[in-house]
């Protein structure tokens, strides 16, 4: 059987440049999660429908999924260290422009340009990890999306602390958490290039190349399997990330900043899960981390519609666990199948997670008007079953 070889260890991680990768990982998926941690107020605000809340959605994530591609195309020929400085000027702009927004045109432009910015740092982000894991690819990815996950995690805590009961207004308090990550970033820029230069100047550094021997139909296919694993993971995932507050207040009663809290449970187990998955990835292979996290979930998933509250959270808490490594056993899967291609790679794939969020969340939205929140959550259910279609991918190697 075909495999898709690991990469070897040839020197030690660059933890320093990993770690600061992490920390923006978090100060930016922080801003960006305060998008969904506002449907509440801003649903009452502005007198929406659950559509129109799906439509913010994906004003956020279609802007970042369209543009992410691109640019790491572009990046792919002219890598520029400094461009995540500049998607966090964007950021800083949505998250002002949304702090005074006064109409609902307005927050739509708001989170387009916040995921603007999402669509400059995730690609550049992603191919300096992959240089600064000396083929530790699954911790690099690891440490990279654990900092993303706390970050999404905090904001609906922050959010529920401090913006719901201040006002919309108090979310330009959070424009210092942008100006430090611009800070951080500038930093990361400067040794990046740094690195580059030293990669560049070494007779023993060699540009990664496909080393598997896969015909160009098979690599196709499996790219079109993880495409869809992805519309599996993030079509569960947009339920949670956009509606389930919704689903608890309605299901249970209970109050907005409980629901909060609960939502920031879910979020916050998955940073454990994506560090762990990365690692287990390094050893055992990403098919098989790919096979635990999406399939795994099924039994819980769809056991978690029925229970009460007290198990609803224990129920979300370990999908979210189990759940949490599939993107970086994926990604790190798709690289490996175009090594040469780690921006434009990266870019689609995070560029399809947010798109394909955005959509899967105005499609729910649609549904839950139709047949109610708590119905939509059971058929969402069903979607980690799409992980049997692992089995098509070629296997891929175990260190050893």
């Amino acid at each position: 059987m075909t495999t898709i070889p690991l990469q070897t260890i040839a020197r030690r991680p660059l933890m320093p440049v990993l770690a600061a990768l992490s920390l923006a990982h978090l100060l930016n998926d922080l801003v960006q999660s305060m998008i969904p941690a506002l449907y509440p107020l801003i649903k009452d605000t502005y007198r929406l429908d659950f559509m129109q809340i799906g439509f913010i959605t994906l004003a956020f994530q279609v802007t970042s999924s369209l543009l992410q591609p691109l640019l790491g195309y572009v990046t792919d020929r002219r890598p520029w260290p400094y461009a995540m400085v500049a998607g966090m000027c964007s950021t800083l702009a949505g998250l002002l422009l949304l702090s005074f927004a006064h109409s609902y045109a307005v927050v739509l432009l708001a989170a387009g340009l916040i995921g603007l910015g999402s669509a400059v740092f995730h690609p550049e982000a992603t191919r300096m990890a992959r240089h600064a894991a000396a083929g530790r690819q699954g911790l690099a990815q690891g440490v990279f999306q654990v900092g993303g996950h706390v970050g999404y995690a905090i904001g609906p805590l922050l959010a529920a602390a401090v913006v719901v009961p201040r006002g919309q207004e108090s979310l330009s308090w959070f424009s210092g958490v942008v100006l430090i990550a611009m800070a951080l970033m500038g930093w990361i820029g400067a040794r990046y290039a740094a690195m580059r230069r030293e990669q560049a100047s070494s007779k023993s550094h060699a540009e990664d190349v496909a080393s598997h021997g896969l015909p160009k139909a098979r690599v196709m296919l499996a790219m079109a399997v993880l495409i869809v694993l992805l519309i599996s993971k993030n079509g569960y995932s947009a339920a949670f990330t956009s509606y389930y507050t919704f689903y608890l207040i309605q299901r249970f009663g209970i109050e907005v900043q409980l629901s909060q809290i609960m939502l920031f449970l879910y979020l916050v187990v998955g940073a454990v899960g994506v560090i762990l998955g990365g690692m287990i990835g390094d050893r055992i292979g990403r098919d098989r981390v790919i096979w635990l996290s999406i399939l795994g979930s099924l039994p819980f998933a769809l056991m978690l519609p029925y229970a009460d509250l007290f198990w609803t959270g224990v129920l979300s808490i370990i999908v979210s666990f189990i759940m949490a490594s599939a993107f970086s056993a994926i990604l790190i899967y798709a690289i490996d199948l175009v090594p040469h291609r780690i921006g434009l790679v990266g870019g689609l794939f995070y560029g399809l997670s947010f798109g394909l969020g955005g959509v899967a969340a105005a499609a729910l939205g649609a549904i839950a008007d139709e047949i109610g929140i708590i119905a939509v959550f059971k058929l969402c259910a069903w979607l980690p079953a799409l992980g049997l279609l692992t089995f098509l991918l070629p296997r891929s190697g175990k260190r050893v």
